[in-house]
């Protein structure tokens, strides 16, 4: 399943640790390939590829968050040959906590941590505030959300079917968000790490402490710079804000911002 729904741009026989990453509405595993300069020594990249878009087009979307949850958790099994960390932006932090969730009360193999961002508590259930952008918009509100958030390059936006496509998978994964579902009392054993950008309108105040409840293990919340993608400095930059990246390995904890600028 490597290569196809679990994507790594650079396959690395010597590394350690996998950061494996889930995607949000309307992306794609390229989402995160262009991470891979300023991964740390012995740490590889891979991004798991949703059904219906890439090198899995012609597969149909997941209807619902069940079946998308069950796609992504047969992924990161077939890439836990290595310790992994999971790692998921928006929709995709909510996937990785259910990921780990379902790991553990099926007897693993568990991450060595979880790692999400801008995304609130899974506890607090589906509300009004998550629904945004809303599979109910018009082409031209996705279209300027998508614009606005770098999730579609500029070429694909000009070109009038790239558009549509664009749109459609946008669509497919709000209505899948749209069916998201927390089972109460579900917490993780493992660290957790939340990223929140603090001009972030969707994250509500209370995350931190909502997030704090959902592990028995470390727990750590760091405010970036930036709305819901943060800014494209700190975007770009992101793995180096990873603790898990740099404790495991050993790695100095700027040393991938330090790469991504040598």
């Amino acid at each position: 399943m490597l290569d196809t729904v679990v994507v790594r741009r650079r396959v690395d026989p010597g590394a350690r640790l996998r950061l494996i990453c889930l995607g949000f509405c309307g992306g794609g595993a390229a989402s995160y390939l262009h991470w891979d300069p300023v991964m740390p020594p012995g740490v590889e990249l891979a991004s798991v590829c949703y059904p219906g878009r890439e090198g899995r087009f012609t597969a149909d979307y997941a209807r619902d968050w069940t079946e998308l949850s069950d796609d992504a958790l047969a992924a990161v099994r077939s890439a836990a040959d290595l310790p992994f960390v999971l790692y998921g932006h928006s929709m995709g932090g909510w996937m990785a906590f259910e990921v780990a969730a379902r790991l553990e009360r099926e007897g693993g193999p568990l991450p060595e941590a979880v790692a999400v961002s801008s995304v609130n508590a899974p506890s607090r259930g589906l509300t009004e505030r998550d629904k945004y952008p809303s599979q109910h918009d018009s082409d031209e509100r996705l279209i300027a959300w998508i614009r606005t958030h770098g999730v579609a390059a500029e070429h694909i936006l000009g070109d009038p079917d790239l558009r549509e496509l664009a749109l459609e998978l946008m669509r497919a994964d709000l209505i899948v968000r749209d069916t998201f579902f927390h089972r109460p009392g579900t917490r993780l054993g493992v660290p957790l790490q939340v990223f929140t950008g603090v001009a972030d309108k969707v994250v509500v105040p209370e995350a931190r402490a909502q997030w704090s409840e959902l592990t028995t293990g470390a727990f750590r919340y760091d405010e970036l710079p930036g709305g819901h993608f943060f800014t494209p400095e700190v975007w770009r930059d992101l793995p180096g804000h990873i603790a898990a990246l740099s404790d495991l390995t050993g790695a100095p904890a700027d040393l991938m911002a330090r790469r991504s600028r040598s």
